[in-house]
């Protein structure tokens, strides 16, 4: 027993002595006052909040974070955060809007509905720190009443001597559809709901009925196909279970309520969609039966930049289709559906979110085609007018430097004494060529063979807007020939192909379409 003492004590001699805890002094700040704690060495700004008896809210926040180990001599910050909401009511002020009437003589007004201020609801969201302001912030506006905009109808009458006109002439204006008859003061509104896009508006051959799209409301939907019958005042719609339609929807020649059309399919990325690059075909009654006929020209990829979209152009008899692209134009075998190419093109670098398409045209005979050239390379500025024959031969130039929206157009066939059959060529000329993109245009007019080059309007001033002009069906009464339908300043003129004469047939400033059959 007396070994085991000994051992013992040896053991107990072999233990470390117990070292106190270090302490350190910190002063706590919070609430406006300050004071000072002991805590151990090691210990975290937390820790030292703890020791002072400070609760810390769930915004609050300390100065150093609350993790910081701390030093003899540190100081810690409670900053007391508040977060408040207000709810305050604005007035949203009413819109002044002018409506132009060409019905009611110059200076004449009328109001068509009285302004009316809305309400606006608005949560703002205010953070204090210590009592002070720090941020504020918008977090929900909800309109609780919207505001009704005021508007003001003001005729625009000027003394326009009426025109006779052959045929029937449907423009776009305002979003809704007008047409004239006999002379250019006989106009009737034949689509009035204001939401006419203007992507498609074109007359039947026979000018009896319109096609066009309408906006809709779908988020996914960008417009929907539609026609309305104008030759009498039934106001007849028929709707053609057709959406989408961006580039190209008309009437088949020489068929009976028979439409070709493309689609594309809505995209959240610019420009908006994502094109098919298909020809379908649809025939419809005035009863409303829409019947889908197989597609000529299946969906496809459509070539470079086949994004964007392919557009095409039916032959003035119904048997001839053409296409073009951002790298090629041609003509589509309507029993195949295969693509046989007249001319190559270098696709125009844009640099943007869209492609530059060239405009084409047949010549009346079917025979030949007009369009546009792009010269290389990708980013080249030189656009060419050519005509590509379809029997046989190369494409051949017949304006250099036309701009790349010169949208040639083939008047009809007209008689010469001698017999023979001969047809004019309208087309756009860019003022400044290199740079045609944003170039104004002026309209010229040609010979089939690129002879007798002239120019019809505006002949001074500021130049149109590129824009498919419109022949007339026939030759006007008391003309030597055709006239012309174009766009200027937003309002319809008419122009005579042969002698360069205008007239100025609306001046409210809202035309955006027209059609002339």
């Amino acid at each position: 027993m007396a070994g085991l003492g000994v051992v013992s004590a040896l053991l107990a001699g072999c233990v470390a002595p117990e070292v106190s805890q270090g302490k350190i002094a910190v002063n706590v700040t919070a609430d406006g006052e300050t004071i000072e704690v002991e805590v151990p060495a090691g210990s975290t700004a937390e820790d030292a909040l703890v020791a002072a008896g400070i609760v810390a809210g769930s915004l609050d926040r300390s100065v150093p974070p609350v993790y910081t180990v701390l030093a003899d001599g540190s100081n810690v910050r409670l900053i007391r955060v508040v977060e408040e909401f207000s709810i305050e009511q604005v007035v949203i002020p009413y819109e002044n809007q002018v409506v132009r009437n060409e019905s009611l003589p110059a200076g004449e007004e009328y109001w068509l509905q009285l302004g009316k201020n809305g309400a606006q609801e608005i949560t703002t969201r205010l953070v204090l720190e210590d009592g002070e302001e720090v941020s504020r912030s918008v977090v929900k506006s909800v309109v609780v009443e919207p505001a009704v905009p005021q508007i003001k109808m003001v005729g625009v009458q000027r003394p326009f001597a009426p025109i006779p006109i052959p045929g029937r002439i449907a423009y776009l204006l305002d979003g809704n559809a007008w047409v004239m008859e006999e002379t250019t003061a006989n106009r009737r509104q034949v689509v009035k709901t204001g939401d006419l896009d203007g992507r498609v508006f074109s007359l039947s051959p026979d000018g009896s009925w319109l096609l066009f799209t309408r906006r809709e409301e779908e988020e996914e939907v960008i417009n929907s196909l539609w026609s309305a019958k104008v030759s009498d005042d039934e106001g007849l719609e028929v709707e053609l279970n057709v959406e989408n339609v961006v580039h190209f929807a008309d009437w088949r020649p020489g068929s009976i309520l028979t439409i070709g059309f493309s689609t594309v399919e809505h995209r959240l990325a610019a420009p908006g969609w994502q094109a098919n690059n298909e020809f379908g075909l649809l025939t419809f009654s005035s009863s409303g039966f829409v019947r889908r006929l197989p597609d000529i020209l299946e969906a496809n990829s459509g070539g470079l930049y086949g994004w964007w979209g392919m557009t095409f152009d039916w032959a003035a008899d119904g048997l001839g289709l053409a296409y073009a692209r951002p790298d090629g134009v041609g003509v589509v075998d309507l029993q195949t559906g295969e693509l046989i190419p007249l001319l190559e093109i270098t696709p125009l670098q844009t640099f943007g979110d869209w492609a530059w398409v060239p405009g084409t045209a047949w010549g009346p005979d079917g025979k030949i085609l007009f369009t546009q050239n792009h010269l290389p390379p990708a980013e080249s500025q030189e656009f060419s007018l050519v005509v590509a024959p379809l029997d046989a031969g190369e494409s051949l130039e017949m304006v250099p430097l036309a701009g790349m929206f010169a949208y040639p157009a083939a008047s009809p066939l007209q008689e010469l004494p001698s017999g023979e059959g001969s047809y004019q060529v309208a087309y756009l000329q860019a003022l400044f060529p290199a740079q045609s993109e944003t170039s104004r245009y002026q309209l010229m007019v040609m010979d089939r063979d690129g002879s007798n080059r002239q120019l019809l309007f505006p002949k001074e001033g500021a130049g149109l807007e590129p824009q498919q002009v419109v022949w007339s069906p026939e030759p006007m009464d008391g003309q030597t020939g055709y006239a012309l339908a174009v766009l200027h300043q937003d309002n319809l003129w008419l122009v005579d192909a042969s002698g360069g004469a205008a007239w100025q047939i609306t001046g409210d400033a809202l035309t955006s379409r027209v059609d002339w059959k």
